[in-house]
Order: structure tokens, then C-alpha cells, then sequence
């Protein structure tokens, strides 16, 4: 039997959109001479589709669009991914499209409940296994999380040569390396061959990564599509021509969030409708990142940038965001936050009194330049970036309203530490990023001779706590007893605890740890638990 699957980059609700990919992608594997064709899960309707499913016309919709499908495939067959509805409820569906009819679904069995994953508030569970024959080859389908449990996959095994499954598996550092291993391991396991397609894009503050495979009952990767980009692999089941197959590059490191994080930035901001998008220089190591992976994401003549410099800024500031613009060929603009800051002091003069220059001061100069850039953004139409990363929203050193606005937040969640390993791994070829944005102490400039360690702990002192605290829910006494100075526990822990109301009111951004803010970890704001 000849194999396609086609990885393809869904748009969130976009049923006749999708439904045309679908077919697309039909035409070719057809042309290719592919017997049956496997697309992701809800490839029909994109995933996570969440409260959409609340709607019967939703549902209603995407089923219409599964029977227009279904009527078209003749001479080659499909198994993709929609939303069942039936006298239980909703399902995770899967259904074979064959000889011009819809002649088999199946429901996903295994619903995940954790993370970003939320399948038991919408969907009601398969209870059975189920296979059919194409051409000669029987075939199990299962969907996503199927796989992963031991029980659920050999199930789907027994009887099958084939198990295909359709997935939307969402995007971590080193998913690729961790998928790969599990489905050789459910290959070998069950002694048949594993289709594994998964879907491409971003969604949100989600990205799927792609990668889809074909793996060997021996436990080999004889197929692998693309990451991070629509793809379509053809492979001869059960037997294959070991140099008629393509492997793409599985990716790893740095390279690996770098791709994820141009994927999800790409697909937020086409698939939100808008074109452009414009972001500070403060001459820093975050924003230098985020205008790096906005152009190639998106293009230099999407990108543009505003240097504001203020009576604290360093004469670095400017230049090195000159020549970081230079270098990337983006819109740079000078814009002095001088009088207008100068004007919120005269107008609050009488309100604050006389005091020490302190926060206030600090958090206006930020809330001066989110103005402008706001200002911008409603003017032009673009979207603005925010560049802060997940070591400062973690512990609240960010400005509401300042640094924090914005409409997508592109290093959300990466790390201080990572962001230096991007930004390095970004120059391998030579210098985009100037060297002096990436050795220069990092600092917001908002008084004399500030630097970030005048408040925080030391970056690789500080990620390494966060890490603990913050993914893997240690507690302060674990993370003392892992080697951490307890005073400084205490007091990152503090931050983070009290910074949460203010995280739940910044911008969106792309995921690309096991546990980012929002989805992921979802504390409340009003919290006295000090474990």
C-alpha cells in the first residue's frame, strides 16, 4: 500500500479554508499514487477548537464539510481528523473517507485532562478499537494521546499491520526527540507499522512542530516530513525502499525554539490578519531577539522599530539598536520620551509630593514608551510585540501598561539564559545581533547606572530556581535542599507568588517549555500558600 500523510498548518475555525487544504493536499497524494492519505487531528477544524464546539452550528459545519469530502474521494482514500457528534455527545473523531462516502469513524479513546490539554470538559470517549482494509493492509486508526498510553495503542494493535494516528501533539524543547522515542517504542512494542501525522502551526500561544513519521515494526524512522512547515511524505507499507524515503532533520537545541518561535509568530500574526508589526529597541538582549525572530518570520518590510531614548538611556542604547536595525533592514524610528515624561511628572507633581525618585519615576518612562508604541499600532494598524521574557514576568520585573503591552509576547516563555542562546546561536553566520547587545549587563535603564542584578539574583541563579519553582513545582525547602541559597528562594519565590495578578494581564505568547504561564500553570492571583 503506497502511504501519504499530509502535514497540514490548520486555521482555527476556518472549516471551508481547512476543507481546501484537505483537498489540496488530497490531489496531490492522489497524483503520487498514494491509496490512502492520513491529515491530523481536527485538521478540519483546527485544534484546540475549545468553546467552538459549545456551538451546534460549529459542529453542524464541520460535518457538512466531512460529507462534501467524503463525496470527493474516489480512487484514493482519506482518514482525517473532525468533530463527531453522536447520542453520548462530542468526539474527537477520525473518519475514513472512501468510495465518495464517510465509511468508518472512530473516537479518540484517550482524552488528556493536564497541561494545555482540556479534552474532558468538551469530548466524550471512545470505548473501541476499530480497523479496515486498504489494499491488503489493515488498518487501525487511532488519534493523539491514544498513543501514548501503553493499553490504548497495543488495543488498536491487535489485528492491525498499520496503526495510523492522527495528532495535534502542541510544541515543547526536545518534544521531537521524546515523540520519536515513544513511537518506536509503540512500534517495536506491538510488532506493526506506525503512521504518525501530526499537525503543523501555530495557534495562540501554541505551535505544532510537524514531524510527522512513519516508523518500522522494528522500531525505525524510515519517513519523517518537515518541522515546523506543511509537508507531505509517500511511503510503500509494508514494504519500503530504504533510499527511496526522505528524513527530514529532526532539530534540536536552540535551533529547534527558534524555529517554533518564527512558526508561532508567523501564524498569529497572518492568521489574526494583520501584516505588520512594531516593537521597541531599547538596545537590549529581549528586544533585539524579538526584532530578530519578527523579520524571519515575517520579512524586514513587516518589522518596524522605535528606539525612545530618555534622560537615563546610554549612548549604547541608540547605536546599538541603530546598527541591530542596519543590520536586520527594518524601519528604525527615534522617538524622545523626554517631554512627555517630563510632562507627567509637572502634572503629578502636586499628587505625589515631595519623595525620593523611585518606582513611580521608572514605571512612567515605561508606561511613556507602551504609549507611543500603542499610538503607532492604532495609527498604522500594526500589531505590537512585547519583548519580555519568562525570567522577568515571572518574578514582575515588567511595567504593567509599559513593557507589558502589547498584543503578543514572542519570548513569553523563554528564559533569560535561553534568550542568550538564541541570540547566539542566530549569529552562527555572522552578525545580526551586535556582540555588544549580547555582552553588555543587562539593565532597563530607567535610573543611573541601573543594572537587573541591582534587584534580581544573577540570570543562571535565578533561571535555575525559577525552573524548580515555577515548572516543576518545588517547594522552597526542595529547592534549598537542591544546593539554592534559602534566602534568595525566599525571596524569588515571593516575586513569583506576587507577580502572578500581573501576569494575567499580559499578551499572549508562544509556548515553548513543558510549562508556560497561562494554559499550562494556572495559579490564582489571590493566594496566601507559601509552600
Amino acid at each position: 500500500m503506497r502511504l501519504a500523510l499530509a502535514q497540514v498548518n490548520a486555521v482555527m475555525g476556518d472549516i471551508a479554508g481547512n476543507a481546501g487544504r484537505i483537498r489540496e493536499a488530497l490531489d496531490r497524494s492522489r497524483r503520487a499514487g498514494a491509496h490512502l492519505t492520513v491529515f491530523p487531528e481536527m485538521a478540519l477544524t483546527g485544534y484546540p477548537p475549545e468553546d467552538l464546539v459549545g456551538k451546534d452550528h460549529f459542529v453542524t459545519d464541520n460535518l457538512i464539510a466531512l460529507a462534501e469530502i467524503a463525496a470527493a474521494c474516489v480512487g484514493g482514500d482519506a482518514l482525517l481528523g473532525f468533530v463527531d457528534r453522536s447520542d453520548a455527545g462530542l468526539h474527537n473523531a477520525a473518519a475514513l473517507c472512501s468510495g465518495g462516502k464517510v465509511a468508518r469513524v472512530y473516537h479518540k479513546q484517550s482524552l488528556p485532562n493536564y497541561g494545555v490539554f482540556d479534552e474532558e470538559r468538551y469530548f466524550e470517549p471512545g470505548r473501541v478499537a476499530t480497523v479496515f482494509d486498504v489494499g491488503g493492509v489493515t488498518v487501525a486508526p487511532t488519534i493523539c494521546e491514544d498513543i501514548w498510553v501503553p493499553e490504548v495503542a497495543r488495543d488498536a494493535a491487535a489485528g492491525a499491520s498499520l496503526v495510523a494516528n492522527l495528532s495535534a501533539s502542541p510544541f515543547h524543547s526536545g518534544k521531537g526527540r521524546e515523540r520519536e522515542a515513544m513511537l518506536r517504542d509503540r512500534a517495536a512494542a506491538n510488532g506493526v507499522w506506525l503512521a504518525y501525522c501530526n499537525l503543523v502551526g501555530g495557534q495562540d500561544e501554541l505551535v505544532f512542530d510537524g514531524r510527522s513519521a512513519v516508523v518500522s515494526p522494528t522500531g525505525d524512522i524510515v519517513a519523517r516530513a518537515a518541522a515546523f512547515a506543511e509537508d507531505l511524505i509517500v511511503v510503500e507499507v509494508p514494504t519500503w525502499e530504504e533510499n527511496a524515503v526522505r528524513l527530514a532533520p529532526l532539530l534540536s537545541g536552540p535551533e529547534e525554539v527558534y524555529r517554533a518561535l518564527c512558526l508561532g509568530l508567523r501564524d498569529y500574526v497572518r492568521k489574526n490578519g494583520f501584516t505588520d508589526v512594531v516593537l521597541g529597541l531599547s538596545g537590549g538582549i529581549d528586544s533585539a531577539l524579538t526584532a530578530t525572530v519578527a523579520v524571519d518570520a515575517l520579512g524586514a518590510g513587516h518589522v518596524h522599530a522605535v528606539t525612545m531614548p530618555s534622560r537615563y538611556s546610554s549612548a549604547g542604547s541608540v547605536t546599538d539598536s541603530r546598527t541591530l536595525a542596519e543590520n536586520l533592514g527594518i524601519d528604525l524610528r527615534e522617538v524622545s520620551i523626554e517631554r512627555p515624561f517630563s510632562a507627567m511628572l509637572e502634572t503629578l507633581e502636586d499628587g505625589l509630593g515631595e519623595r525620593p525618585t523611585g518606582v513611580t519615576e521608572e514605571n512612567l518612562q515605561a508606561r511613556a514608551r507602551g504609549t507611543l508604541l500603542m499610538a503607532l499600532s492604532n495609527t498604522h494598524g500594526w500589531l505590537v510585540l512585547a519583548a519580555g521574557n519568562k525570567s522577568e514576568l515571572s518574578v514582575g520585573y515588567s511595567t504593567l501598561y509599559g513593557d507589558m503591552v502589547g498584543g503578543f509576547a514572542p519570548l513569553k516563555d523563554v528564559f533569560k539564559t535561553r534568550v542568550y542562546d538564541l541570540a547566539r546561536w542566530r549569529n552562527r553566520d555572522g552578525e545580526v545581533i551586535p556582540i555588544a547587545i549580547i555582552e553588555k549587563p543587562p539593565s532597563a535603564e530607567l535610573r543611573p547606572n541601573q543594572t537587573d542584578q541591582d534587584t534580581l539574583p544573577p540570570y543562571a541563579v535565578l533561571d535555575a530556581i525559577l525552573e524548580g519553582y515555577v515548572e516543576d513545582d518545588l517547594s522552597r525547602e526542595q529547592l534549598a535542599g537542591a544546593g539554592h541559597d534559602s534566602a534568595t528562594v525566599e525571596r524569588v519565590c515571593r516575586m513569583v507568588d506576587a507577580a502572578e495578578y500581573k501576569r494575567r494581564q499580559g499578551p499572549l505568547g508562544i509556548r515553548v517549555t513543558p510549562r508556560a504561564f497561562g494554559k499550562d500553570r494556572r495559579m490564582p492571583v489571590t493566594n496566601r500558600y507559601r509552600g
